[in-house]
C-alpha cells in the first residue's frame, strides 16, 4: 500500500469501524468511454470535449474548490448517493485514475454517513464547471420511466407500434477513421455505394418498409411519442399479463429537436407552459395539428425488450448500470465524464425550494447538450411522472474528481 494510500485510508479509519465493511460486485461494464479529465488542483484546467461540435466554439473551464464551497454539502445524505456511485465504480475501477478509490470504497460502510463523507473528501476534488462565457449555472430538466399500456398485436386501442431497429439502418463510428471524432457515430442507410440520412420520423411513420418490425402495440400515441423522449420505459402487456422494459436500442441519426421550442416560437405557448403537462394539454386541445407537432422533430428512437425481473431496478443508462432514481442524472459526456459523482445545485421542480445533493453522470440524452446541463433522473410512478414534467430549473454543477497523486 502506497504511503498516500495508507494516510487516506486512515483517516477514515474511525467512521469505518463503526459497523462491519460493505462490498458491491462490479456490473457489466458499458463501451469504452472518454477518460476522465483531469483538473489542477493549482489553477482551472480547461475540460477538453471528447469529440468537437461546429456550435461548441470553447470548452468550458474546472476551477478545483473545497467540499466547504459546495451549498448543501453538509446536509445531503450521502448514503443515498452511495449504491449509485457503487455502480459507476464498477466501470470505473478500471481505469488507472479511479482504480485506488473504487477500490477503497468497497470497505466503507454504506450505512454510515460519516463514513462515505469522509471517503470523498479524502479522495475527491470538487471542480466547478463554468461556462466558455464566464456563466456558472445551466439549465436542469428532468425524466422518468413512464407505463405504457400495450399488447403484443394489433388490435382494438393498440394501433400505435413501438419498432426495434430495422435492418437497413447503419451505424458508422467515426473514430475508427478519425480518432478525434471518438464517441461520435454516424447513422443512415446504404444506397449503392453511398450512406445517405436514414428516414425522418414523418418519413418512418408511413414507410411501409416498417412493417414487421413492430416490437408491440400502444393504447397511446402521445405516451408512446414521449417513451422516446425519455428514452426507455415499462409496457404493460394486457394480452400476456406481463409488465416489460422497453430500452433504448438505436436512433435515427437526426438531430433532436423540442417540440416544446416550437410551441413557443410558434407563438402557441410561453416558455413556463411549455412543460410535459403544458404540451399534453395543447395537444388534447389541437388533436389535428398533432402530426405537426410530433414531426417537427425528426428524431427517431428504436427500442428492445428486456425482461422486468425486479420492479424497483431502474433502466440502464448510458453507462450500463441501473439508474437510481433521484441520484442519477444524464449530462453531455463531451464535458462530464460518464460515470462520475457530481455535485448538484438547484431547486425542487417548478418551486424555489432549494435541492443540492450529490448525483452520479450515469447516462446521456438527445436533448442534453452543453457543459452546464443536466437531467435529473425522478425514477418510475406519478410522481416521478409529475416532477420531471414540471423540471426546468436553473443550477450549478460541480464535478467529483479523483485526486491526483503528488
Amino acid at each position: 500500500m502506497s504511503l498516500r494510500l495508507s494516510l487516506l485510508v486512515s483517516s477514515v479509519a474511525v467512521a469505518l469501524a463503526l459497523s462491519a465493511c460493505t462490498s458491491t460486485a462490479p456490473l457489466k461494464p458499458a463501451p469504452a468511454r472518454p477518460p476522465a479529465i483531469t483538473p489542477s488542483v493549482v489553477k482551472p484546467v480547461p475540460a477538453k470535449p471528447a469529440a468537437p461540435d461546429a456550435s461548441d466554439v470553447q470548452a468550458p473551464t474546472f476551477v478545483p474548490v473545497s467540499f466547504a464551497a459546495l451549498p448543501g454539502w453538509g446536509r445531503d445524505d450521502v448514503r443515498a448517493a452511495w449504491p449509485a456511485f457503487m455502480a459507476s465504480c464498477g466501470v470505473l475501477v478500471k481505469r488507472p485514475d479511479w482504480k485506488e478509490p473504487c477500490t477503497i470504497a468497497r470497505q466503507v460502510n454504506a450505512d454510515s454517513d460519516q463514513a462515505i463523507r469522509q471517503f470523498f473528501e479524502a479522495f475527491f476534488v470538487p471542480n466547478q464547471i463554468v461556462a466558455a462565457d464566464g456563466a456558472s449555472s445551466g439549465l436542469v430538466t428532468g425524466y422518468y420511466e413512464p407505463l405504457l399500456h400495450g399488447a403484443r398485436k394489433r388490435g382494438g386501442p393498440y394501433q400505435t407500434p413501438l419498432y426495434k431497429v430495422p435492418d437497413d439502418l447503419v451505424s458508422v463510428d467515426l473514430s475508427s477513421v478519425y480518432p478525434e471524432l471518438k464517441n461520435m457515430r454516424l447513422r443512415g442507410k446504404l444506397v449503392g455505394k453511398k450512406v445517405v440520412p436514414y428516414a425522418t420520423r414523418a418519413e418512418i411513420e408511413r414507410a411501409p418498409a416498417m412493417a414487421g418490425k413492430e416490437l408491440m402495440w400502444v393504447d397511446d400515441e402521445v405516451e408512446a411519442f414521449f417513451l422516446q423522449v425519455q428514452g426507455s420505459g415499462r409496457v404493460q402487456l394486457t394480452d400476456t399479463q406481463e409488465t416489460v422494459r422497453l430500452a433504448y436500442a438505436d436512433q435515427n441519426g437526426h438531430p433532436y429537436q423540442s417540440i416544446g421550442r416550437y410551441l413557443v416560437d410558434k407563438g402557441e405557448l410561453t416558455m413556463s407552459q411549455a412543460s410535459a403537462q403544458g404540451i399534453k394539454a395543447w395537444i388534447a386541445g389541437h388533436p389535428t395539428r398533432k402530426d405537426e407537432l410530433f414531426n417537427a422533430n425528426p428524431s427517431y428512437v428504436f427500442f428492445k425488450e428486456e425482461r422486468l425481473p425486479d420492479p424497483k431496478v431502474g433502466p440502464k443508462g448510458a453507462l450500463g448500470v441501473p439508474l437510481t432514481p433521484q441520484r442519477s442524472v444524464a449530462i453531455d459526456s463531451r464535458y462530464v465524464p460518464l460515470g462520475v459523482p457530481v455535485f448538484l445545485s438547484t431547486t425542487q421542480a417548478n418551486s424555489d425550494i432549494p435541492m443540492q445533493r450529490l448525483v452520479m453522470a450515469q447516462d446521456t440524452g438527445g436533448a442534453i447538450r452543453g457543459p452546464i446541463r443536466v437531467d435529473y433522473f425522478f425514477g418510475f410512478g406519478a410522481e416521478a411522472a409529475e416532477n420531471a414534467g414540471r423540471m426546468k430549473q436553473s443550477g450549478m454543477v460541480w464535478v467529483l474528481l479523483p485526486k491526483q497523486p503528488h
